[in-house]
């Protein structure tokens, strides 16, 4: 973690958030409109992860989502890939996949992804907040417009900004349920009365809630207070993480420029304008070092180079640089422990491609029927039934069978005797085995059962198989 300035106590910010107040009420944060080459940045960079995200949904491969999260049916889609129940440890392996790699990124290049991709951010900062910046001004404007009394500017502009934020929020539940059930099922909700889909009319009116209430009037607390990303800093941080920071080295001791005073000391490059703490979305310092609620926006940044331009000094008193940077002048980016975490995320890696390639394109499992042991036959032979449920993890329909491995048993279907599963289906069905009576010497017996897909066999089950108590004969 960055050293403190040494001007400053610890206690004024490590003790105390920055949008909490002395009496425990909320500190408001208006951030200064700021402007410079690393927004700019950021704008264009947000025009392409947000016509990227709105566009997901609508991407389809084969006539089929790209991107499917359908956690009500268990079913999920990634990249092109269907993903079931069955397949729960590839799931487990992507999320520590992710888990690593944001390990090995925070250690490197810090929060990073907070400031420039987080969907949280995006929104925020690239949408809502300019939004607010159009109708009711800077952030002294804004000041103003809410302590005055009611009247018909602010009644004017309260509501416009409210009716356009209601919309994009609808818009972004829109986008959310198209990730989870899929376009057409939004389309079909959309289209008809909320009474004939009254579960995703609710949840569509339940997401829009909570996204209104996010970037309206949470906002920058689900960074601070909710996201649990940025007080794991402190351990995936070190002397060469790549932070936005400041240069204490050179800044210091800050000082105002005073016209026509001959300064007896020599003085840092910080003028203490205080222009980086008016930008900063969070409402902190980041002279004071790096902090649990810094995001990596830099705002800072344009903020401070704006003013060394003006007053003709180099810029970069606030960057992207890492401790060891800025008090030993050396960066060193590969160190042992991105080495170990890098080694990790290519174990994983392979570990996850060599389970995708070893998949099973189908899936069955059978279940004896429930409540029930055998059933005896006029015909003097012994049932069982079962229960099996398929699931067809490829996009072509596939069509299956269930045969026994010793040909003593006999599997009979119930109903249609042809399986046959469509492309990313589940079916569920009934089958009895059968076997004569005289030849069931044990009460429990356990079976295989070899499973054909299009007439070639790929996997074999294990079951049981009840019967009578044999008594022998004499």
């Amino acid at each position: 973690m960055s050293k403190v300035n040494p001007n400053q106590n610890p206690d004024v910010f490590r003790d105390a958030l920055g949008t909490v107040k002395g009496d425990g009420k909320r500190n408001w944060i208006y951030p200064k409109k700021v402007s410079g080459k690393f927004y700019r940045w950021r704008t264009y960079l947000s025009w392409v992860l947000l016509a990227i995200l709105f566009a997901g949904p609508f991407i389809q491969v084969g006539g089929r989502p790209y991107m499917l999260f359908n956690i009500f049916e268990r079913k999920f889609i990634i990249f092109g890939a269907a993903f079931w129940p069955q397949d729960t440890h590839l799931l487990i392996f992507l999320l520590l996949i992710l888990f690593v790699f944001i390990i090995l990124f925070t250690a490197v290049f810090g929060r990073i992804f907070c400031g420039w991709a987080c969907p949280q951010t995006l929104f925020l900062e690239m949408v809502f907040r300019k939004i607010e910046y159009w109708i009711e001004g800077d952030a002294n404007q804004q000041r103003r417009l809410n302590d005055m009394e009611w009247n018909r500017e602010k009644i004017w502009k309260k509501s416009f900004k409210m009716t356009l934020f209601v919309i994009i929020s609808l818009a972004i539940a829109h986008l959310v349920m198209a990730y989870l059930i899929g376009v057409d099922q939004v389309k079909e909700i959309v289209s008809q009365p909320p009474s004939e889909h009254m579960a995703g009319f609710i949840g569509l009116m339940a997401f829009a809630g909570i996204f209104l209430f996010v970037f309206s009037w949470f906002r920058e607390q689900a960074c601070i207070v909710v996201c649990p990303y940025g007080r794991l800093q402190g351990v995936l941080l070190d002397a060469n993480s790549i932070n936005v920071t400041y240069d204490h080295v050179r800044g210091e001791p800050r000082a105002p420029i005073r016209k026509n005073k001959i300064e007896e000391s020599p003085k840092g490059d910080c003028i203490d304008c205080g222009l980086c703490v008016q930008v900063c979305p969070t409402g902190i310092d980041i002279r004071n070092g790096v902090q649990m609620e810094c995001v990596n926006c830099t705002a800072c940044i344009d903020a401070c180079d704006e003013v060394m331009e003006k007053v003709d000094r180099p810029l970069g008193l606030i960057r992207y640089a890492s401790d060891n940077s800025i008090e030993k002048r050396t960066q060193k980016l590969i160190t042992p422990r991105v080495k170990v975490y890098s080694l990790m995320l290519v174990v994983l890696m392979g570990a996850f491609v060599t389970l995708i390639a070893t998949r099973d394109d189908l899936g069955a499992t059978v279940t004896r029927f429930r409540g029930m042991t055998y059933q005896a036959r006029d015909t003097g032979e012994i049932s069982n039934l079962y229960e099996v449920t398929f699931i067809n993890k490829t996009f072509e329909p596939q069509t299956v069978e269930l045969k026994a491995e010793d040909p003593d048993f006999r599997v009979e279907v119930v109903g249609d005797q042809n399986w046959t599963l469509e492309g990313q289906a589940k079916f569920e069905g009934r089958f009895f085995i059968v076997k004569n009576n005289e030849d069931v010497k044990i009460p429990q017996e356990k079976i295989k059962l070899v499973l054909l897909q299009n007439g070639e066999e790929i996997d074999k089950i294990k079951t049981s198989f009840m019967g009578p108590v044999y008594k022998g004969g004499s």
